[in-house]
């Protein structure tokens, strides 16, 4: 491997084709056949905004590993706070003994998310946390009924596909876990229409994200919290995807400055570098688990070097403001696709989001499919969303810089243009 920029591999065509028929024998023979559609490659370094192929071809990450890299690649205060660790003790070698990563990371969420949310979980991804908190919502009210949103996208494992909201994922798996309804988002009279004696939460995105990032009305987050106070049932606000500054606050609920009884976060909180869950709630909330501290537990949930990465991961996102980096770029990055909206209103429906979230809606699926690959020619990386496929998601790392911002602006009108001929 070559060390200048433009990483290229000598024998790159021969590694893309030998780890597809990798994927064909060993992963998943479905995802060889889409890579193979999509001419894909192999991807073999990432730093800062970037990504390298096999090939040598640098493309610009306008994904984020859908909100994974708030900080971008390999942050190096990140990577510095777990090669140190990894020199102590990388995994807790006995769940007897004290765990000070773990126990500094806690005190950190504590003292970082909104409200009285004290005590964490922590575990290993966003479904587990989102598993974690509804169990810990059934135990604390005795009650069984969980009240989510149409659309919405809590996870793939079963208790969060129960809260899910796209039938797509959903129907082959049935029966799910049952006391499920689900309501249309921003709607706040359907949600109330349909609670009753035996609702133990609500739980909801504070900014759809799957979903085609769906900002809900003003003051709906503060009508779902009334209406939870009203009627003494718990909030679980999923900010896996829209916390730690991604919305331009530090979580999405403090656009309403509101705050959860249960709290779920994953992605971003590992800085990028390991995989990390968390929920937090309120000591009220949590005292069925402290009654019982084994009563739900995770084999490597807490374990130092996840521990080591969240912390350095928080401590940067505050040190380098990146919630208001994340507000001003994102005011930037809508307000001139809005400009290029204006010049295609036949193709572009709608240009949505907060911060460095945002929502691009085009009148059909095929556009999404142009855009993506004209983008990628370009060395830009962008998808489309799992439960809205005519919608491509804009999620830069928060680092990124007005001069990248332009050079993906350029390339999208680049791309729209393409597809008004398409058009005509």
């Amino acid at each position: 491997m070559r060390t200048e920029e433009n990483i290229a591999l000598e024998n790159a065509e021969e590694l893309i084709e030998e780890t597809l028929e990798k994927y064909d024998k060993y992963v998943n023979p479905g995802f060889a056949r889409l890579m193979r559609f999509l001419g894909t490659t192999l991807e073999v370094k990432t730093e800062g905004v970037y990504m390298y192929d096999a090939r040598g071809k640098r493309y610009l990450d306008f994904l984020s590993g859908h909100a994974v890299y708030n900080l971008g690649f390999a942050h190096p205060k990140v990577i510095k706070a777990v090669e140190e660790q990894l020199k102590l003790i990388p995994q807790t070698s006995v769940r007897t003994m004290l765990n000070k990563p773990m126990a500094d990371l806690c005190e950190k969420l504590a003292k970082i998310t909104p409200g009285n949310l004290t005590y964490s979980f922590l575990c290993n991804s966003g479904t587990e946390a989102v598993e974690g908190a509804l169990k810990l919502a059934r135990m604390a009210t005795g009650k069984t009924q969980i009240i989510a949103t149409q659309n919405g996208f809590h996870g793939k494992s079963m208790g969060s596909l129960s809260a899910s909201g796209r039938p797509q994922y959903k129907e082959v798996f049935e029966p799910l876990v049952p006391d499920f309804l689900h309501v249309p988002f921003g709607d706040i009279s359907a949600m109330a229409a349909v609670v009753t004696g035996e609702t133990a939460a609500i739980i909801l995105e504070p900014i759809q994200g799957e979903g085609g990032v769906i900002c809900p009305p003003d003051g709906y987050l503060r009508d779902v919290r009334r209406l939870c106070d009203d009627k003494d049932i718990l909030l679980i606000l999923d900010e896996i995807q829209t916390g730690l500054g991604r919305t331009g606050k530090m979580f999405g609920c403090d656009h309403e400055d509101i705050a959860p009884d249960i709290m779920t976060l994953a992605k971003a909180l590992g800085g990028g570098v390991m995989p990390i869950g968390a929920f937090i709630a309120t000591p009220e909330v949590f005292a069925p688990f402290e009654e019982n501290p084994l009563i739900h537990s995770s084999t490597f949930g807490g374990n130092p070097l996840a521990c080591a990465a969240a912390i350095a991961a928080i401590d940067a996102i505050i040190e380098e403001d990146l919630p208001a980096q994340a507000a001003q770029k994102g005011e930037y990055l809508l307000s001139k696709l809005k400009d290029i909206q204006a010049k295609y209103p036949d193709l572009i429906m709608d240009i949505r989001g907060k911060g460095l979230t945002i929502g691009v809606e085009f009148a059909d699926e095929g556009y999404v499919g142009s855009t993506i690959y004209t983008l990628q020619d370009r060395g830009i990386l962008a998808l489309h969303m799992l439960n809205n496929p005519k919608v491509i998601r804009l999620q830069p790392p928060l680092i990124i810089g007005y001069d990248q911002i332009d050079f993906f602006l350029e390339a999208f009108a680049h791309s729209a243009e393409i597809n008004k001929s398409l058009l005509t």
